[in-house]
């Protein structure tokens, strides 16, 4: 196996084929290589209809190799350390792979043990969590099967993939057990380490009215620190100049928790990080601001924005045009926005389009008021974006 690369890219995720698939879309005889030990890839968008039981989890996993650009060298180990003064990277096998340019795209890391207790009741108990490929299925059975009693919904005090996700569920829950006749004997709470509902005004505005509608007790400022699955608790914290150092055991009938999130931990201990963890790069090129050949985009960067298909899909092109120009010892031109997009399902039927970039200021791509409620929206998501995602997205065509 050559040990020495043009272009290696650390993640078999959306972010790494896609921008594999562009680079070589560009210029075919490029040396590339991504690190990637998943034998599977997954669409995890449409996970939250899954947990709402209208879509099938197996339409949402593909083989890896049927993803992997065929010019690529794949290699099936994981990183465990970088050492870019070297433009190495070390495996967990113990090899060592040079590269003249790095892009870093391993996704995010979810920190389930952060949590006491969570996973060793997480998939049963009324404990469920869209976030967890082998649990996803059990929150489908727990909306179903709920006949009342307080359901619960969390969102970390971390930033995750997908902003919007820790609360549609809850959307989708609150429309089923109205559906069913159980929603007059329910309460539904919502506990967020957020300071708000959404963080762009103009869907923040309907999003107050569908919590309004549901009925959802909301709490910010707090976090979940430990759940007794069998005695059906939960324990929160609060932080914040009103909430500090309070706590909440809350009983539940069903919870759907999103672990606390940050960038894996091989990347937090590395050079390339900066203080929070994240890879350190520019927010408008995604070059790193310290190591000239290398990049970074998707869930594991630096740039401050929702942590979306959506947005790494306006990021990758980026990064092939200014990786291109770093290649030429041109000047990097191309700039992201940060436009990220978060469609939000409200209800069965019913999704806002979110879309907006880095000064939170919406930036919409159809030519009406996306903050609405919208059928058509919805099956955007269900039908339309998951045939783009495996047919246009991955292999680099938009």
């Amino acid at each position: 196996m050559s040990n020495q690369y043009q272009i290696l890219i650390v993640g078999g995720g959306n972010a790494g084929i896609s921008t594999a698939s562009q680079l070589l879309r560009k210029n075919k005889s490029l040396e590339i290589a991504v690190i990637e030990p998943s034998e599977k890839h997954y669409y995890q968008p449409a996970w939250t209809l899954v947990g709402a039981g209208v879509f099938n989890m197996d339409d949402t996993i593909h083989k890896e190799a049927d993803v992997m650009p065929k010019e690529v060298k794949w290699i099936k180990q994981r990183v465990v350390s970088f050492q870019p003064d070297n433009n190495t990277v070390t495996l967990d096998n113990n090899d060592v792979v040079g590269y003249q340019y790095l892009i870093v795209a391993p996704g995010i890391q979810l920190n389930w043990s952060e949590i006491k207790g969570l996973k060793e009741t997480l998939g049963k108990n009324g404990v469920c969590s869209n976030y967890s490929v082998e649990n996803v299925p059990y929150t489908w059975e727990c909306v179903r099967n709920f006949k009342g009693g307080n359901a619960l919904f969390t969102n970390p005090n971390t930033p995750v993939k997908c902003g919007g996700a820790p609360h549609k569920i809850m959307w989708l829950a609150a429309d089923y057990f109205k559906k069913h006749g159980v929603f007059n004997k329910t309460n539904i709470q919502y506990w967020s380490g957020g300071t708000r509902l959404f963080g762009v005004d103009k869907y923040e505005k309907t999003l107050k009215k569908v919590a309004e509608r549901d009925k959802v007790q909301m709490n910010f400022f707090t976090k979940l620190v430990e759940i007794d699955g069998p005695n059906k608790k939960a324990k929160f914290v609060g932080f914040g100049e009103k909430n500090k150092d309070k706590e909440y055991w809350v009983d539940f009938d069903m919870i759907h928790v999103t672990p606390p999130q940050s960038a894996p931990d091989f990347i937090k201990n590395s050079p390339l990080a900066n203080a929070a963890g994240w890879v350190d790069v520019d927010k408008h090129t995604l070059q790193h601001v310290k190591y000239p050949n290398v990049f970074s985009l998707g869930d594991a960067s630096s740039l401050p924005t929702s942590r979306t298909g959506a947005a790494v899909r306006k990021q990758a092109p980026v990064l092939v045009k200014n990786l291109f120009a770093a290649m030429k010892g041109e000047p990097l031109n191309a700039s992201y926005n940060g436009y990220t997009s978060c469609p939000v399902v409200t209800g069965y039927g019913k999704l806002v389009l979110c879309e907006f970039d880095y000064n939170n200021q919406p930036l919409e791509t159809f030519p009406f008021d996306q903050s609405k409620e919208r059928w058509s929206m919805y099956q955007l998501k269900r039908r339309v974006l998951p045939w783009l995602y495996w047919n246009k997205i991955l292999p680099g065509k938009m």
